[in-house]
């Protein structure tokens, strides 16, 4: 009754108090007042205001002065061929690394057109995603729910997006496979819908598991909770093989040779690389100190796998290093903020590709810094760098294979310019023969732990 009183007497003052102390910090009718003197609705408001009713921004701020396309020609490019389309997934990570090892396959064995099964590494993706979950639960069974880890946990229990170290160690794992072993499906190229469902299932289970007493088989539980997984996943990816026969022909189409593989010894045969320990990820992030290592926690797929352990560089150190990977016919997974000033139509990725600022009648001032620091850019998307063109001595432009389908962008691809670059490329995952002793010698410090929830987590797809 006291409390009630208390509350009652404080509303009876603030509605004796003038507007400006009571709301004080809110928009008055005399700011009001002020601000909409912002809009004139003279003939030039008027004109931009009737285009956008109709037009998008991007169309309409498209620049007149930037519409030749780029020169298409590099100095320098890895020998690939074949686009692929993760259509509507958020698996650009798994293509991405997938082609960074299929230009390899086929160039060395001198394939045609070769693609690997990415609905096969997705469906043990997707299964060590769910125990990484669930075995997280157990970990932080005695946190309170409202503690951060336990509430990120929650919030992201599974998803379709990621990065390279999930490439890695879930291919050292489970092997490969070729695509026609193990074919797309409706699901795997439009996940959404089975991804909401197993989420919500995950979560399910995960307050099971928190709620289990202290005599429970927290192991026996988890068990039987991804067996519920294993078998959606095999609904919806169809179930994949323990063996499978395959027959290899090369750019001409002339049988070589036809054999019963396993997928790890398909993997061994045809890739046999330590895609655990012979890659470095270097990161361009500077709202972070340079020359510095950092790994961010649970940012991995696989529960007994790698985090993201990556060497945080300035951007011309990176290029270097990208520059030696492509001279010596290597492609690298490369991630960036994909849909800042892209055309799409043209595949062209240029800070002059479009004028926001003379349509709308303001300043965008934020550099890479204030961008990364306030959330208004990020990596996104994972793409495969396998071009650069060099003129007197720098990069003027560089070029990735996108996994948007053969008829986008550019033939497939995407050109960047240089200054494009410098502002939106985060991620790169290059070949240890391709990094400088002084960048190697880096790799010796104890990695500075970032938590799950910092921004530089967000997967990409």
């Amino acid at each position: 009754m006291k409390r009630i009183t208390t509350i009652f007497a404080a509303l009876l003052l603030a509605a004796s108090l003038p507007l400006s102390l009571s709301a004080q910090g809110g928009i008055s009718a005399d700011m009001l007042k002020e601000i909409s003197k912002a809009y004139e609705g003279n003939a030039n408001d008027k004109a931009i205001r009737n285009a956008l009713n109709t037009t998008s921004i991007s169309v309409l701020a498209e620049n007149a002065e930037n519409m030749a396309m780029i020169d298409t020609h590099f100095s320098d490019e890895v020998r690939t061929k074949g686009i692929t389309d993760q259509k509507s997934s958020g698996r650009c990570w798994l293509f991405s690394g997938l082609n960074v090892l299929r230009a390899k396959m086929i160039d060395k064995y001198d394939l045609g057109d070769f693609t690997f099964s990415q609905n096969y590494v997705f469906f043990y993706d997707q299964l060590e995603k769910a125990n990484l979950f669930l075995q997280g639960v157990i970990d932080t069974k005695d946190l309170p729910f409202e503690d951060r880890k336990v509430d990120w946990l929650f919030q992201n229990p599974i998803g379709d997006g990621g990065q390279f170290t999930g490439v890695s160690n879930l291919i050292t794992k489970y092997g490969l496979v070729p695509a026609d072993a193990m074919p797309e499906t409706l699901c795997s190229n439009n996940t959404s819908a089975m991804s909401t469902q197993i989420k919500t299932l995950l979560r399910q289970d995960g307050l099971k598991l928190r709620a289990a007493g202290k005599k429970a088989d927290l192991t026996a539980m988890k068990t039987d909770m991804l067996k519920e997984v294993y078998r959606i996943l095999c609904l919806c990816l169809g179930v994949p093989p323990t063996e499978f026969q395959w027959a290899r022909y090369d750019s001409k189409g002339n049988f070589v040779s036809e054999k019963t593989y396993t997928p790890l010894s398909f993997y061994e045969e045809f890739v046999n690389a330590d895609l655990e320990n012979n890659y470095v990820m270097v990161m361009n992030d500077p709202t972070r100190e340079y020359f510095k290592v950092y790994e961010i926690d649970y940012d991995r797929h696989v529960y007994d796998g790698e985090n993201w352990v990556y060497v945080n560089l300035p951007v011309e150190r990176i290029k270097e290093m990208a520059i030696a990977s492509i001279k010596g016919n290597t492609a690298m997974y490369f991630s960036c903020d994909v849909n800042k000033f892209l055309n799409s139509k043209k595949g062209v990725a240029d800070l002059n590709n479009y004028d926001y600022a003379s349509l709308l009648g303001v300043e965008f001032t934020m550099n890479k810094t204030e961008r990364v620091m306030t959330h208004a850019s990020g990596s996104s998307h994972a793409m495969t760098l396998k071009a650069v063109d060099i003129k007197n001595g720098k990069p003027v432009k560089w070029m990735v294979e996108n996994s948007w389908g053969a008829s986008s962008g550019y033939r497939g691809n995407i050109i960047m310019t240089d200054e494009w670059f410098d502002e939106y490329m985060f991620r790169l995952v290059v070949e240890k023969q391709y990094v400088p002793a002084d960048v190697m010698a880096l790799l010796k410090q104890k990695p500075i732990m970032l938590p799950a929830w910092d921004p530089m987590f967000l997967p990409e797809e």
